[in-house]
């Protein structure tokens, strides 16, 4: 079983918000691949379904972001699987620009409290990520309000180019194409 995550904030007063990417590519696969994301355990919505022949769960934890740990170790120890092999977290990254994406395999928080709760819970950084770029702060402005907000018009439409293409990255990682995948996703858009 392949894990998928995609971190976010439940609820409809953070939808469309920079933190929500990862709930965002969730939903794009579930359409893509059919898979009902709808049932709720361990502290999470969930679906289980088939992509590219691999048995695959999507989770969008319901713990809020910086407690998104807590949801992916259970789910991790619930199927007894090797983070490094079967667990891909989908986050936003403040550090790229809206539209770039970033894959790896494994690294640090890089000042992300969800991936920070996610390391600490799990008790490793080896597990593949996709980050997906949501541009930083402009001078004087609050780290909160700007990830918890919406994008201009122009920046939403490279997050929603940079959404699909994520999906795809994840399609490419559940099928083993780690290397692949980083060569055609990790480019400057």
């Amino acid at each position: 079983m392949i894990i998928i995550a995609g971190l976010g904030n439940p609820g409809l007063r953070y939808r469309k918000t920079r933190h929500n990417a990862g709930f965002e590519v969730i939903d794009i696969l579930a359409k893509q691949y059919n898979i009902s994301v709808r049932k709720k355990d361990r502290q999470s919505v969930f679906g289980t379904g088939v992509i590219n022949g691999k048995k695959v769960t999507l989770v969008k934890p319901l713990t809020y972001m910086n407690k998104s740990g807590e949801a992916l170790s259970a789910w991790a120890r619930y199927y007894g699987i090797n983070p490094g092999d079967e667990l891909i977290v989908i986050s936003d990254d403040i550090a790229l620009a809206p539209g770039n994406l970033r894959i790896r395999r494994k690294g640090s928080a890089g000042g992300h409290n969800g991936l920070k709760n996610i390391i600490s819970c799990l008790g490793t950084d080896q597990f593949l990520r996709v980050r997906i770029g949501v541009g930083g702060t402009e001078p004087g402005d609050d780290m909160i309000t700007h990830v918890l907000g919406r994008m201009r018009k122009e920046d939403r439409i490279k997050l929603e180019d940079a959404l699909s293409r994520a999906a795809d990255a994840c399609a490419m990682l559940v099928s083993g194409e780690v290397d692949n995948a980083m060569n055609r996703y990790n480019q400057k858009q």
